[in-house]
């Protein structure tokens, strides 16, 4: 028996109970498509719907919380608090976006580039050095994604608009990702949650209104949907991969980047009717290899 496994057959109840929360938080992602397609309103406002009614079980936990650690001082600390919730709203409005424009799988799939953003962004940015094994994982990837439109000829001939846009989705959640990853010395990660929700939200409102005009669902199914994309997809998912992590090695959060595309392909399929063909398995497999190569690097 290898180590790993004898640790996980040894491991406490905390360690077996994040062991299931890990999955169930990815799949709970994973099915955050399916509640934008499903939505009665468009895009942006299932986006603003979706951090906007997150905010509530946050704000109840940040209310509860006796120590909220230390608090802005300066228009440089409210700026630096802002700002993920500005990429984040960017990156939802891309995302959800996306999803009307190509398929839920390719979507899904294009916006787990991010880690790959992040790590180009670290390197132009910030003088992070970049490995051989990142750019032989780069190059991987984005062979997925010439595999996955199905070939070279294809991507000169087909319409890209969606899968580009899930991209640049993509691009904006690496910025989320390094713009809180500067807070989090500074701040309660319950702070940076309720900064980052609320200033998407207010960021998002407005796009809504005025390129989408109707803003609130019609029916109690409608308000079902976004009440199940933001309380089990956004805070659920969330919540349950953060859980997870506390116990479990940093290596295993690559079990999430797995199956939320997969999860989302899968429902997509049973729900949606949207077929996946050999070429978009195969491109996607590819591109999930070559992100977890790039990680590695």
């Amino acid at each position: 028996m290898s180590q790993a496994a004898s640790t996980l057959s040894e491991a406490s109840p905390s360690n077996r109970f994040a062991l299931a929360a890990l999955p169930l938080g990815g799949a709970a992602i994973g099915g955050s498509p399916i509640f934008v397609r499903l939505s009665e309103v468009g895009p942006m406002a299932t986006a603003f719907w979706r951090v906007a009614l997150a905010l509530i079980p946050i704000l109840i936990v940040s209310l509860l919380k006796k120590d909220a650690g230390p608090k802005p001082q300066s228009l440089s600390d409210y700026g630096m608090l802002i700002l993920p919730g500005v990429m984040l709203a960017l990156d939802l409005g891309a995302w959800h976006l996306s999803l009307t424009m190509t398929s839920v799988a390719n979507a899904t799939l294009l916006a787990n580039l991010a880690p790959v953003f992040v790590t180009l962004i670290a390197f132009l940015f910030f003088s992070v050095r970049i490995s051989r094994i990142f750019l032989f994982g780069l190059v991987l990837a984005l062979s997925g994604v010439v595999i996955l439109k199905g070939g070279p000829a294809a991507i000169g001939n087909g319409d890209l608009s969606g899968d580009g846009i899930a991209m640049i989705a993509a691009f904006f959640y690496a910025c989320y990702i390094l713009a809180i990853g500067r807070l989090r010395s500074r701040f309660d990660t319950i702070r940076i949650m309720l900064w980052s929700t609320a200033c998407a939200a207010v960021c998002i409102f407005p796009i809504g209104l005025i390129y989408e005009g109707h803003m609130l669902p019609a029916t109690v199914y409608g308000w079902s949907i976004v009440f199940g994309l933001a309380f089990i997809s956004h805070a659920g998912g969330q919540v349950a991969i953060t859980y997870a992590l506390a116990y479990l090695p940093a290596a295993f959060s690559s079990l999430t980047l797995l199956l939320q595309p997969v999860v989302a392909a899968i429902l997509a399929w049973a729900l949606l009717n949207e077929a996946i063909g050999t070429m978009q398995a195969l491109g996607g497999a590819v591109v999930l290899a070559g992100i977890m190569v790039a990680r590695r690097g």
